[in-house]
């Protein structure tokens, strides 16, 4: 029978949209038995994940599918916010307390590289199991992949789309065609139309977020690390190039900028922006607004202008599986493989449950995939966001990445503010430097 506890540091559980799940932290209340000691059953896992309604959920359905041909195992799922994860993962590595980690954990893409680098001790890789690595999409492999090695199961599907109103396009005389494999200066110019005729912005976002930056620049295969994880904030073409269109938007009122999260959610559903730019999670956002059911379109999103290796296609936010060594690794690997690594009828089960598009593109062959949505006048998005993610372009994340993500932003408010973009880009690669030490 399958258990599932919580564990966390906040005292209840946060309920957060589906939007949000797929790149951030749930909570849950605290329990004192922490669920850790992996490999405690010879047919049991202990897994630490977070959001109920997400990745336990997905957990959970996995399980069902697994005991079909294994009736007898089980899995015991600790519910734990992403921020309490690496608080004990970091702790429990120090301590060299490694018996006490669960027997697989979920870890946000972005922070793998550098867990895997500052503490080995805490993962097994994949090199002896039957997960098809090949099946899933390069880019997102490549966050869990160091050296070579495998250390990770891509779960959840952060590629972006361009989601756009398609009654809002329409009175300003254009489709969403007139936004498919474009260029950002074309969107550009075509934001300006799009907002003199309806008086709405085209997109809009969380100022101080280098959210669209960092989708920009991996739509080019850039990053602002290089391959050996030193920082290249500074003379950073694809960066420059990014920044220096991402002030031509705000400056023409094509992107607003607003306060806080949720008011760029009500922007969307209180149709105040034309359209949206983001990970595929945001779909959950956009269909909570009934109202705009059969207004919307998806498709792929701007490319940089003179950027050598710029696409159409880029991606943010994703997690993927970890396995342990503690003693049950090969059962961990067995379960992933069977399951997010191997399974349509699981993917099938949950995604119109919860939104939870695959990394796995066998998934994409599903009949449930290639189903018209309604909310999108009848364009089967998931089917097309699949084909979107076969094509974004990898990209060296570095070991760093939160630290030169966070240092960009600032540098990317302090330019709008009139800042020397030099100077700026300079500080931020200073700041980064010293992180790293």
């Amino acid at each position: 029978m399958k258990k599932t506890r919580t564990l966390g540091a906040l005292g209840t559980v946060l309920s957060l949209s589906l939007a949000l799940a797929a790149c951030s932290g749930g909570g849950g209340s605290s329990d004192d038995d922490t669920g850790a000691d992996g490999g405690s059953g010879d047919n049991k896992l202990t897994v630490w994940a977070w959001d109920p309604a997400f990745n336990i959920y997905a957990l959970e359905e996995a399980e069902k599918v697994f005991q079909a041909d294994n009736p007898d195992f089980e899995l015991e799922i600790v519910e734990t916010p992403w921020e309490d994860v690496q608080t004990k993962l970091t702790t429990l590595a120090q301590s060299g307390e490694t018996d006490q980690l669960p027997d697989i954990f979920l870890m946000q893409n972005n922070a793998f590289q550098k867990n895997v680098i500052n503490y080995p001790d805490i993962f097994a890789d994949f090199a002896d199991s039957d997960v098809d690595f090949s099946e899933f999409p390069e880019s997102v492999v490549s966050y869990s992949t160091y050296d070579d090695v495998n250390y990770g199961v891509p779960f959840d599907n952060g590629t972006a789309i361009g989601a756009y109103r398609t009654d809002l396009l329409e009175q300003a005389g254009y489709t969403v065609d007139d936004f498919t494999d474009i260029t950002w200066e074309e969107f550009l110019t075509l934001g300006k139309d799009v907002l003199a005729k309806t008086g709405k912005p085209m997109l809009t976002g969380q100022a101080g977020s280098a959210d669209t930056i960092m989708m920009m620049l991996q739509s080019a295969g850039a990053s602002l690390f290089d391959d050996e994880g030193e920082p290249t904030i500074t003379d950073n073409e694809a960066l420059l190039a990014a920044i220096d269109m991402y002030g031509q938007l705000v400056d023409a009122g094509v992107f607003v900028e607003v306060n806080s999260w949720d008011e760029y959610i009500n922007t969307i559903v209180n149709s105040n922006t034309a359209g949206v730019v983001n990970g595929i999670w945001i779909s959950g956002s956009i269909q909570s607004a009934a109202d705009q059911s059969g207004k919307w379109a998806v498709t792929n999103v701007p490319k940089l202008d003179g950027v050598d290796g710029a696409t159409n296609y880029t991606a943010n936010g994703g997690s993927s599986w970890a396995i342990t060594p503690n003693g049950n690794e090969a059962l961990a690997a067995e379960f992933l493989d069977a399951t997010f690594a191997g399974s349509t009828e699981f993917y099938d089960t949950i995604l119109p449950a919860s939104g939870a598009l695959a990394n796995w593109l066998p998934a994409g062959e599903s009949d449930v995939y290639s189903e018209p949505q309604e909310f999108f006048g009848g364009q089967p998005i998931y089917a097309d966001v699949l084909t979107f993610a076969a094509e974004v372009p990898s990209n060296n994340t570095g070991a760093y990445y939160y630290e030169g993500r966070d240092a960009v932003s600032v540098a990317i408010t302090n330019i709008l503010n009139g800042a020397d973009p030099a100077t700026a880009l300079e500080e931020a690669q200073q700041t980064v430097e010293f992180a790293m030490g």
